[in-house]
């Protein structure tokens, strides 16, 4: 007798990836295992031939998941909850290796069986509907799915509950009136923060060499300078949102960054992908635009700023170096862009002020930090009594980028291109407050903002650089 004409309570079954959880835990291992060796990338490929079922046992092998952070559906595991207090069977089906299920189910402790992939079967699909209809019968269980790949074991199910549907689901569910657990569209401005477009203020640092040379006016100029912000900006993005990818289970233990985009959930990782590819591709059609010097300048940004995201940032002190660095390698963007030469000054101090900014950046997740003695920062190379010398380093870093500053006034180069060069002297008391004011605030506890974007944001800071770029203007006339 078919099952569905029964009455009685039936098992429901749910789908983890995508339904249970607005993850897909494949990707998530996928990054997981090039975070802990970047050249388990050459693997892929030939785990990839002995089909799904390899790759995902290969992955779940090498790497483990942290079941208490993943960004569950609140929804989903409220019906789960009210079915379970009623008495109901709660079956986990899913294509997920089975190490990464059975930890998932132990932590909620809402399933009564588990079913899921293992070496020699990827549980998807016609497999996963066959699983079920041998286990419970065809029509005798009902299922909550999410994609295309669940399709059919709506088909075999009494019952069939469509979670947060891809567009092949959501026609399924439209033709077939099935229940329906909507989830709420990212929105513009999800996606704006997967973008971090506040932190695309950093590249305006690419017009600090046409600015000083007083060629700001010089349409020829300015067009190159404005393509190599673009340029910067779309390679920037891309690089936040891979950094995302790797630093998933980090942000989701944080306080603030559990709620980023692919951290929470709000975006897929799929997603996640294609818009890196539609930046990195109008990052380099940019570029293409300015001069090979500048596409140099360009991939050497992309290299150094993946190298932190792998590896550089979990390093004590190469961390801060590198940071420092590529806030520079913007000036010599912009450089590069223009024609216009850069000065040893200009790089000098440019390496003491962002050194000196990065390390405020690492003082203060040691002073939020609630690690003990001897502990590391969570993805970091710092524990928690290096607080000191990290200050100290950092006080240091900001003296000597003004007293760069000071000998550069003083020197024959701004007699050059300086009609008043007395009117400049302001602006090594001027860096001075920028820095120390973000020093005391992060030893007050009040700094909770990227230190550069913090300045650029603060209406105090601006005030100061306002004045200080009034004064450059004028000693120019």
């Amino acid at each position: 007798m078919d099952a569905r004409s029964e009455n009685s309570a039936i098992p429901l079954a749910v789908d983890l990836d995508g339904t249970l959880i607005a993850t897909d835990l494949l990707w998530e291992g996928l990054f997981a295992l090039l975070k802990k060796n970047p050249l388990n990338i050459f693997l892929v490929p030939f785990w990839l031939l002995g089909g799904p079922a390899r790759l995902k046992q290969a992955i779940a092998a090498a790497v483990d998941i942290d079941p208490a952070t993943l960004p569950y559906r609140p929804e989903v595991l409220k019906r789960l909850r009210d079915e379970q207090s009623n008495g109901r069977k709660i079956v986990l089906a899913t294509g997920t290796p089975r190490k990464f299920a059975d930890a998932i189910a132990r932590h909620l402790g809402l399933f009564d069986a588990v079913l899921a992939s293992d070496g020699g079967e990827n549980l998807t699909s016609e497999r996963k509907r066959n699983a079920l209809v041998a286990a419970y019968g065809d029509g005798g269980f009902d299922y909550a799915g999410n994609s295309r790949h669940d399709l059919k074991v709506f088909e075999a199910a009494r019952a069939a509950i469509v979670v947060a549907p891809d567009r092949a689901a959501a026609r399924w569910q439209a033709s077939h009136g099935s229940e329906l657990i909507a989830t709420q569209q990212p929105s513009l401005r999800t996606i704006l923060k997967m973008l971090r477009v506040h932190q695309w203020l950093k590249n305006s640092l690419i017009a600090v060499p046409l600015v000083l040379a007083h060629k700001y006016v010089n349409l020829d100029m300015l067009a190159p300078a404005l393509l190599a912000f673009v340029s910067f900006s779309a390679a920037a993005s891309a690089i936040y949102i891979v950094n995302d990818f790797f630093d998933l289970t980090l942000d989701r233990s944080h306080p603030t960054k559990r709620d980023r985009p692919f951290a929470s959930g709000k975006l897929s990782i799929p997603f996640g992908l294609a818009s890196v590819a539609i930046l990195l591709v109008i990052s380099l059609a940019t570029a293409a635009f300015t001069s090979i010097e500048f596409l140099a300048v360009l991939l050497i940004y992309l290299v150094a700023t993946t190298a932190y995201s792998l590896a550089v940032k979990r390093m004590l002190l190469l961390d801060v170096l590198t940071l420092a660095g590529l806030y520079t390698l913007r000036i010599l963007a912009g450089a590069a862009a223009t024609g216009v030469d850069v000065s040893f000054w200009l790089l000098a101090f440019s390496i003491f002020f962002f050194l000196s900014l990065a390390l405020v950046k690492r003082y203060v997740e040691l002073r939020s930090s609630t690690l003990n003695v001897g502990e590391r920062i969570a993805g970091r190379g710092y524990r928690i009594e290096d607080q000191d010398i990290v200050a100290q380093a950092g006080m240091a870093s900001a003296f000597s980028s003004v007293l760069v500053l000071a000998l550069y006034i003083d020197s024959s180069a701004v007699r050059e291109l300086y009609r008043e060069p007395w009117l400049i002297w302001p602006l090594a008391p001027i860096v001075l407050y920028l820095t120390m004011r973000v020093w005391i605030l992060a030893r007050r506890d009040e700094l909770h903002d990227d230190p550069v974007v913090f300045i650029i944001r603060d209406w105090r800071s601006q005030i100061v650089v306002l004045i200080g770029a009034a004064l450059l203007l004028v000693a120019g006339w």
